[in-house]
């Protein structure tokens, strides 16, 4: 299989659109000031969360900068959402190389794509947003030491979503302890990446935002809940999956604490469990709305 992390953001878009907890979306939609709103999404991948923002009628009017510092991720969105706001009935107009306005008689959104390190964005930034997003990201960074620098990206409001919180489930089992030992391993892996990163974010940012001075409007599980129906994925769920056993693969290539062959026939097993519309794979997140 060709593995593709563009392809793979596009995959999750209906996983995520079901996952979003929709008590803290609508108390986003409560708190938006009046709009035209700037909006800045760091981590931002190909601008999924842009399309469904729009597609949703959550983002009408607005300046939104995308930040990512995947050059593969940036060349994609340049010409991936003109594509959608095409298909959409938007008109598109490229104002520069990395800078898109879509709108039609209901919405104006100019867009920015920017290649950075979300540090040197922060750096850089003068503006701060009336909105920040940070969307299935804050789990990859150091923290709490990170938290006040990202909210100086904000006047307002934070909108931080898919923050994982230390519960990966695959059904049916395989073996009870080949499978607890595989998940127990995984997470392990976030927990010492060099970069940063928490397999317990979720549930750690109550308290990280407190200390920053963050007011909590709301927060909600987001589980990511794929599961066959009559035998098949929905949408490109399938793909979704098959990249999720690649982060697996990648993250435990070399383990010593697991049996290599052991583990690669559980990643052929679970991949036949995908092509026969098997598997269930169930991931607990946690979604937060915080005020400044």
């Amino acid at each position: 299989m060709d593995y593709s992390f563009p392809h793979y953001l596009l995959s999750k878009q209906s996983v995520d659109d079901r996952a979003l907890n929709k008590d803290v979306l609508n108390a986003l939609k409560m708190n938006l000031p009046s709009q035209p709103i700037r909006i800045i999404e760091v981590g931002a991948g190909i601008g999924t969360m842009l399309r469904r923002l729009i597609r949703w009628g959550v983002v009408c009017q607005a300046e939104y900068v995308l930040v990512d510092e995947m050059a593969e991720n940036i060349e994609y969105a340049s010409e991936w959402i003109p594509q959608w706001a095409t298909e959409a009935g938007l008109s598109v107009e490229r104002l520069e190389r990395n800078q898109v306005r879509v709108c039609d008689a209901a919405r104006d959104v100019r867009i920015r794509l920017e290649r950075s390190d979300v540090f040197d964005f922060i750096q850089r930034n003068k503006e701060p947003a009336d909105l920040l997003i940070a969307h299935a990201f804050l789990d990859l960074l150091p923290m709490p030491e990170s938290l006040p620098k990202l909210l100086s990206l904000t006047k307002d409001l934070a909108w931080l979503t898919i923050n994982f919180d230390g519960v990966t489930t695959f059904e049916p089992t395989i073996n009870a302890a080949l499978d607890e030992q595989i998940e127990r391993l995984y997470h392990q892996t976030m927990d010492t990446r060099p970069t940063g990163g928490d397999s317990r974010s979720g549930r750690h940012l109550f308290g990280y935002l407190q200390s920053a001075n963050a007011e909590i409007v709301a927060a909600g599980a987001s589980d990511w809940v794929v599961h066959p129906m009559n035998g098949k994925y929905p949408e490109d769920e399938a793909y979704f999956l098959n990249f999720i056993l690649h982060f697996f693969e990648e993250s435990l290539a070399g383990q010593t604490e697991l049996n290599a062959d052991a583990f690669a026939r559980w990643l052929h097993e679970r991949c036949v469990q995908i092509e026969c519309g098997e598997l269930v794979y169930i991931a607990h997140q946690m979604d937060f709305l915080v005020k400044l």
